[in-house]
């Protein structure tokens, strides 16, 4: 029996790398707006949250039908009478009142062993509830209630109507059974929570005005400026509005960031804004110096690669050259990036020459100690 749980648990595990990377992008991007950073406690938790959950929908719903176009099921596919797995144990296993012994055939029941089982698939539910999400009881009832119906649902529908017929049965156990496992979880991490890291004070011996911020940070503010900045001016191209590709770069990175203390959306988003080197003022030739090269010089290039309309008016020579100083310019950015990752305290070429640096902004950051490092 515990051979047919390894099967689905080993589709868990695989399924898990990518999972994990759709996870990602929303993850920061709440801890980020949330918290100002990420906590290496935090991101364990949640990621193993997620790993939980994808074990526990592969348990449910694995082995599935050979094809979409299954079998009707001969029988009834509900169970509603509550607490039958009881006289289910009672009625198919060998007890005797003189022989106590025999009560531990019910150990090695299989009815027993589902129930054990339904107790168990739910019971880390509840203790991530009641460590990490700090919830009261009756919340964690009603989640874990909340999540079994969603198993029960998933399966008595044949996963919402990909298969033509049900391949489990609804069971009103399960759903008893499932959510006392919540409960249970729920009580352990009370129990245990003291010998745990406590997640409400996480933040507490943080100083955000400290901290620099991150290339993983910064990579993501690009790619959400990326995204916006391409889906206007595909907008503007829709829209056969007569905008080029400079006109948009124009306005969103060099006009957009003095109009908001330098922040674009991408960093707005992940709680980020360019400053001054020196913490002074932040001027225009600084804005337009770093975004001139960096998306001007840099991103136009290879703009000039994707518009095969101008890339023909340059002629058969001129687009070679082109397309070469592009792949050159891109590895050589790649080659610096990379070694400015290893020499954290050094800055870009063009956060050198513009003299700027991004800022973490949040409400009120405490001020950095006294002869505490800026490099954390």
């Amino acid at each position: 029996m515990f051979q047919s749980y390894l099967f689905p648990i080993s589709y868990a595990f695989m399924a898990f790398p990518l999972a994990a990377l759709l996870f990602t992008l929303p993850f920061l991007i709440v801890q980020y707006r949330r918290h100002g950073y990420i906590n290496k406690i935090r991101a364990l938790v949640l990621y193993l949250l997620l790993l939980y959950l994808l074990n526990a929908f592969f348990l449910v719903l694995l082995p599935m039908p050979e094809s979409r176009h299954n079998a009707a099921p001969t029988g009834h596919m509900l169970q509603p009478v509550p607490l039958q797995f009881i006289q289910d144990i009672l009625r198919n296993t060998q007890l005797s009142r003189n022989d106590p012994s025999s009560y531990l055939n019910v150990l090695r029941e299989p009815d027993f062993l589902l129930a054990a089982f339904n107790v168990a698939l739910t019971l880390p539910f509840g203790l991530f509830l009641g460590y990490y999400f700090r919830t009261r009881w009756v919340v964690c009832i009603i989640l874990s209630f909340g999540l079994s119906l969603l198993f029960e649902i998933t399966q008595i529908t044949g996963i919402y109507g990909f298969f033509d017929h049900p391949y489990r049965i609804f069971d009103v156990d399960d759903l008893i059974t499932n959510t006392f496992g919540g409960i249970a979880g729920f009580r352990i991490a009370l129990w245990i929570s003291g010998l745990l890291p406590r997640i409400e004070q996480l933040d507490s011996q943080e100083d955000l005005s400290a901290k620099k911020v991150t290339y993983t940070r910064r990579g993501l503010a690009c790619l959400l400026d990326a995204v916006l900045w391409t889906a206007a001016g595909l907008l503007l191209n829709q829209l056969s509005l007569n905008i080029s590709f400079w006109a948009v770069s124009v306005v969103y990175f060099l006009i957009v960031p003095l109009c908001t203390r330098g922040r674009t959306l991408g960093k707005w988003v992940v709680r980020i804004r360019l400053s001054s080197a020196d913490d002074g003022p932040l001027k225009l030739w600084m804005v337009w110096v770093r975004y001139g090269l960096l998306y001007g010089l840099l991103g136009g290039i290879n703009f000039l690669i994707l518009d095969s309309a101008l890339m023909q008016s340059f002629g058969t020579a001129g687009s070679t050259i082109i397309r070469i100083t592009a792949a050159l310019a891109d590895l050589v950015f790649i080659i610096h990036l990379m070694l400015r990752m290893f020499k954290r305290d050094r800055p870009l070429f063009y956060e050198q020459w513009s003299r700027t640096r991004n800022v973490i902004t949040w409400p009120n950051p405490q001020p950095a100690a006294a002869g505490e490092s800026l490099a954390n």
